[in-house]
């Protein structure tokens, strides 16, 4: 009995690992929307592999609206900061940025500018943290939170 219960366990984990790993077939008649809608779904679901999968397709699919393609980098970068891989989401907000930058930056959707701009200080914030938490700067901290009370 428990050799089948294992062997069920083990199946069971192999399907598991399999269905989250698999690659997504998007139909090539599907909308911008509907990428957009299944990219955030995934990510809901912490199924970040699949999620970012929706969102190179609209970039594979819709190189000439600025619009999407901006939605779709800012997702792609927030959902390497939700993964914690600060650097790499820092670059890709860094790369959104600079599109603000150009002349024809009042025509792009200015929700992706600032979110961008609010993730990365989130970023800054997280790599600078553990710099507080060494032993020699909490007792300066303390310190100084001492003498700013008095």
């Amino acid at each position: 009995m428990r050799v089948s219960q294992f062997a069920g366990a083990v199946l069971g984990a192999a399907l598991l690992i399999t269905c989250v790993s698999r690659p997504v077939s998007i139909p090539d008649d599907i909308t911008a929307e509907e990428l957009i809608q299944r990219g955030q779904e995934a990510s809901d679901r912490n199924r970040y592999k699949q999620a970012l999968q929706y969102y190179e397709a609209i970039l594979d699919r819709f190189r000439t609206n600025t619009d999407l393609i901006c939605a779709a980098e800012y997702e792609i970068a927030f959902i390497h900061y939700k993964q914690k891989l600060y650097p790499q989401s820092r670059s890709e907000l860094e790369g959104l940025l600079t599109r603000y930058d150009d002349s024809d930056a009042e025509l792009l959707p200015p929700q992706f500018k600032i979110l961008a701009e609010i993730v990365l200080k989130q970023i800054t914030e997280k790599e600078n943290a553990p710099l507080l938490n060494l032993p020699f700067l909490k007792k300066k901290n303390q310190n100084v939170q001492t003498t700013e009370a008095e």
